[in-house]
């Protein structure tokens, strides 16, 4: 977690890992390397940004010290819909810039907002919904925000307030706590599945990065496109959609889901996937975002660094991993 420079869920209020880590024992093949757990240092470069995201290039991470957070005393997780996307992160943005203290945002475009509803397998409740939402007037392009509260009961109250006074500003609708609580109890069973799409022949990946508030929709939607037209000359279609989230108050990670068609040959999948995986990250870098908000570098993304770090960069990373590793010990591959 700590060397590939993740990020939970919740970061907006727990923090990212790099907000986390406080220090640890690195053991490289030059020496071993003690970082103390300080909780501020304005004693040169920090030492500890070149371990997080160091993806075991420069040794093995064997001890870490984390700053950790009491047991919240409640976490409420509440929907809006809003009549757009343009209206919905017209109003995350503001949250984020009012800096109301959220542990979670999530803004769903249309076509998320539209797969997620119809597996949610509550047709009674999503009916309900769709009646109340369209009595105010949203429709068709709605899209869904969920919105995480966590702490002392009155900082969330007082949190919650703020947050509906924006959202209503913008066209919100409040829809309650069940599919905040819905997604709470099932949000680590999607990856599951996979295995399930893949049984029924449809195989199914992710991709993310963060832009500053001024390129999210022509990045997202350069993103989009790029995946669903990827295969058109093979004929094939794919389902592509997308959300905001890890909120900062000058941008937001774009996080895009793409499901294909499988063509029941393990070489013939991974040649399409290639494809798709290419194109997206070439949009990606073309319209100015990083490879990786969190998901990190590893080797699929490592053509793309350089676009982010520039040839100065890419060599003082090269640097680095020289001095901690003369001899090329823990080449895996990654990064460089």
């Amino acid at each position: 977690w700590i060397v590939t420079r993740s990020s939970g869920q919740q970061s907006r209020g727990y923090g990212r890992i790099e907000d986390l880590f406080a220090g640890g024992k690195l053991y490289a093949p030059a020496g071993d390397l003690t970082l103390p757990p300080l909780p501020a240092s304005s004693a040169g470069p920090d030492i500890r940004q070149l371990i997080l995201g160091s993806e075991g290039r420069l040794g093995i991470l064997t001890e870490a010290t984390v700053r950790v957070s009491p047991l919240p005393e409640v976490e409420r997780f509440h929907a809006m819909f809003f009549p757009s996307f343009e209206a919905g992160q017209a109003a995350v943005r503001q949250m984020m810039q009012a800096k109301i203290p959220l542990s979670m945002l999530r803004l769903s475009n249309a076509i998320e907002t539209d797969t997620l509803l119809r597996m949610a397998g509550h047709e009674r409740l999503i009916g309900t919904l769709e009646t109340l939402l369209g009595f105010r007037g949203i429709s068709e392009g709605k899209v869904m925000l969920l919105m995480g509260f966590t702490g002392q009961e009155a900082l969330v109250n007082s949190a919650r307030k703020e947050a509906d006074r924006i959202a209503k500003a913008n066209e919100g609708v409040y829809a309650g706590k069940q599919f905040g609580t819905q997604w709470q109890k099932g949000r680590f069973h999607s990856p599951y599945l996979r295995n399930t799409l893949w049984n029924m022949g449809y195989g199914v990946d992710t991709l993310e990065t963060a832009v500053t508030w001024n390129k999210v929709e022509q990045t997202l939607a350069a993103m989009e496109e790029s995946l669903r037209t990827a295969l058109d000359d093979e004929n094939e279609k794919l389902h592509v959609y997308t959300h905001l989230s890890h909120m900062y108050a000058s941008g937001c990670s774009i996080y895009t889901t793409y499901l294909f068609r499988l063509a029941h040959d393990p070489e013939e999948d991974l040649r399409r996937w290639y494809k798709m995986k290419t194109a997206a990250s070439e949009a990606i870098v073309q319209h100015g975002g990083t490879i990786s908000h969190q998901h990190g570098v590893g080797k699929d993304h490592k053509p793309y660094l350089p676009a982010e770090k520039g040839a100065l960069g890419m060599r003082m990373v090269q640097s680095v991993i020289d001095e901690l590793d003369p001899q090329g010990l823990m080449d895996n591959g990654n990064l460089v």
